[in-house]
């Protein structure tokens, strides 16, 4: 599989570099040779004023890739990615080579079976709450229920 990676230089022994729009270089790697296909200098998105994540997202998606692996993928290139049906990969560090092992083994590996007996999450806001209404039936929520409390107003003696 090919995967675009964010570096700060042109070859595998590179660091990945944190950004992705303003990377010096995006390194196309296939991971199951772990060769590098292709080395992308990336002085025209690095220099750019604006609009540098976007530009980059849709250089890599061009190239074909199916995930890009850098420190962190903007709000505005992510959408491109997306479309493209491209996997963002954020908070990559090391070497690029280091990086494509990482994602490799993370590739490969299959979750553990879920097991009947495990209990779901409960659901957050959905509980009634215990109000301590005021007379009026408008409680003030205190339980799990976030606020959201079933009051049970009484009259005061």
């Amino acid at each position: 599989m090919l995967v675009a990676i964010s570096a700060t230089g042109n070859s595998l022994s590179s660091m990945v570099d944190p950004r992705f729009g303003r990377a010096p270089w995006f390194l196309i790697v296939d991971t199951d040779s772990k060769q590098l296909v292709e080395a992308i200098d990336n002085t025209t998105g690095k220099e750019a004023a604006h609009g540098a994540g976007i530009g980059a997202a849709a250089l890599v998606a061009d190239k074909g890739v199916k995930a890009v692996l850098t420190g962190k993928v903007g709000p505005k290139a992510m959408p491109v990615l997306d479309r493209a049906g491209v996997k963002a990969v954020n908070d990559v560090s090391g070497s690029v080579m280091e990086a494509i092992v990482r994602y490799s083994e993370t590739m490969t590996m299959t979750p553990p079976p879920l097991e009947a007996t495990q209990p779901s999450a409960p659901t957050p806001g959905q509980g009634q709450g215990r109000g301590g209404g005021q007379g009026c039936g408008c409680g003030q929520g205190k339980g799990q229920g976030k606020g959201l409390g079933q009051g049970r107003g009484g009259f005061r003696r």
